[in-house]
């Protein structure tokens, strides 16, 4: 990412952080509509609970993009985790588009195609760390 991104993500992350409830429904019932086969990895959880990790983890990984120490080790354990779930790597495809599209309905015009990408470029280092972790977990 470059810092121009970087910045872009932090300060729009202020944006959306007052809209953290409705944001995280709506991030579900897009991730559900795109794909009904995700809802039996959630049968357990409370989806205003998780709704509420989810918010947390974005603006974690929004606030910490400038501090890799930081953030790589805390998604490598999260990437940990989400494969004990079942979470498959084909699943950030469709995370990617739900997120994306919840930030374009959220933030309106504001949500401009450097935006776009800035956060495409941040969920991609996310999701690729993600992956990486559950793969080598799964093989350890």
């Amino acid at each position: 990412m470059t810092p121009a991104q970087i910045s872009l993500v932090e300060t729009s992350f202020a944006m959306v952080a007052p809209l953290a409830t409705p944001a995280a429904a709506a991030f579900y019932e897009r991730l559900f509509e795109l794909d009904p086969a995700l809802r039996p990895l959630f049968r357990n959880a409370d989806l205003v609970v998780q709704g509420r990790k989810l918010m947390q983890a974005i603006g974690f990984v929004a606030t910490n993009l400038r501090v890799p120490d930081q953030l790589l080790p805390a998604v490598i354990a999260l990437g940990e985790r989400h494969g004990t779930y079942g979470v498959q790597p084909a699943h950030y495809d469709t995370v990617a588009t739900a997120l994306l599209d919840v930030l374009q309905d959220g933030l309106g015009a504001a949500f401009t195609p450097e935006l776009r990408e800035a956060w495409a470029a941040a969920y991609a280092l996310l999701a690729e760390t993600m992956i990486a972790a559950a793969g080598s977990s799964a093989s350890a």
